[in-house]
């Protein structure tokens, strides 16, 4: 839009701050535009905060260029820890995955062997070198074959989300927390004009970015946008520890672990995830574990995560 000859920045209202949409918003403000992060709960502690947050392409093999594109999403992922700092949200340790009946271990190996001809980094060890180079806490049988990815990570998602808008809004970047988007008014030609909050303010802006997770067809209900969505059940559990046991992401039988910083593990199983209700949109909360229907947009597939 211009006064006169003068380009005002465009002014960008990211509704949702999750890893979403603090990355695009993160990225706009370092573009020039004029950001608003707006959320109804905190930055972070939503669909973010219960992510198992593996950042991998060994398990995103259904087709070659989805995996070319996950391996572009790793070299991001190191260029944005070179650019903000890795501190406290980025684990490049690793991960391991193992099985416990011959069929999966097959096709275990059968992966590992695509994956190295694709030119993906991959060792094969047995549980015991396992047990004395990287894990000595695990319990496996000594000669069990032990697929191991150097180069694959796990991420802190509320740490590097709280990362992201911190710096934004150190460079001029404003954050709405707590406040919810009631409303959103268009021009006669469809533009966005005005976003209103639950608090009764009303920002003036030029466009808006829909990272509202589960709230997301509601945000683009707010302009009669229709946003099918497909839920998927799920649970994740943080579980508190004096000392955390496990050094990384890993795949055992049954069962996902990772670390969770320096007091906590999250488990996860894609065995149990289907007895999780699907009727409700909103988490569910208990002390120490969450159980949602996940939402993905109906294009997206379930492997998204």
């Amino acid at each position: 839009m211009r006064t006169g000859s003068v380009k005002r920045p465009e002014r960008v209202a990211v509704i949702g701050v999750g890893i979403l949409g603090a990355s695009v918003g993160w990225h706009l403000s370092r573009l020039g535009a004029e950001v608003i992060f707006i959320d109804a709960g905190q930055p972070g502690e939503g669909v973010t905060n219960w992510s198992f947050s593996w950042v991998n392409a060994s398990n995103k093999t259904a087709h070659k260029s989805y995996f070319d594109l996950n391996v572009a999403s790793m070299a991001a992922y190191r260029e944005l820890a070179a650019t903000i700092g890795p501190d406290s949200w980025w684990y490049p340790s690793g991960h391991l995955r193992w099985a416990d009946d011959p069929a999966a271990e097959a096709k275990l190996l059968e992966t590992a062997e695509l994956l190295a001809s694709w030119d993906y980094r991959v060792e094969v060890r047995t549980g015991a070198e396992v047990r004395r180079r990287l894990e000595p806490a695990l319990t496996m049988p000594d000669e069990v074959p032990v697929v191991y990815y150097p180069d694959e990570a796990w991420v802190h998602g509320r740490h590097l989300v709280g990362r992201l808008v911190g710096q934004a809004v150190a460079a001029g970047a404003e954050h709405r927390s707590g406040t919810a988007v009631c409303a959103i008014d268009t021009g006669a030609d469809g533009s966005i004009r005005t976003v209103a909050l639950s608090d009764g303010s009303r920002l003036d802006v030029d466009v808006v970015v829909n990272a509202a997770g589960p709230s997301a067809s509601d945000v683009a209900g707010l302009i009669t946008r229709p946003l099918p969505m497909r839920r998927e059940p799920g649970a994740v559990t943080r579980i508190s520890c004096d000392e955390v046991p496990v050094h990384r992401a890993m795949h055992a039988p049954h069962i996902e672990i990772r670390p969770d910083g320096d007091t906590s593990v999250v488990l996860h199983s894609r065995e149990i995830d289907p007895s999780q209700p699907t009727d409700s949109p909103r988490w569910e909360r208990c002390p120490r574990c969450w159980a949602t229907t996940r939402p993905f947009p109906t294009a997206a597939s379930p492997s998204d995560r």
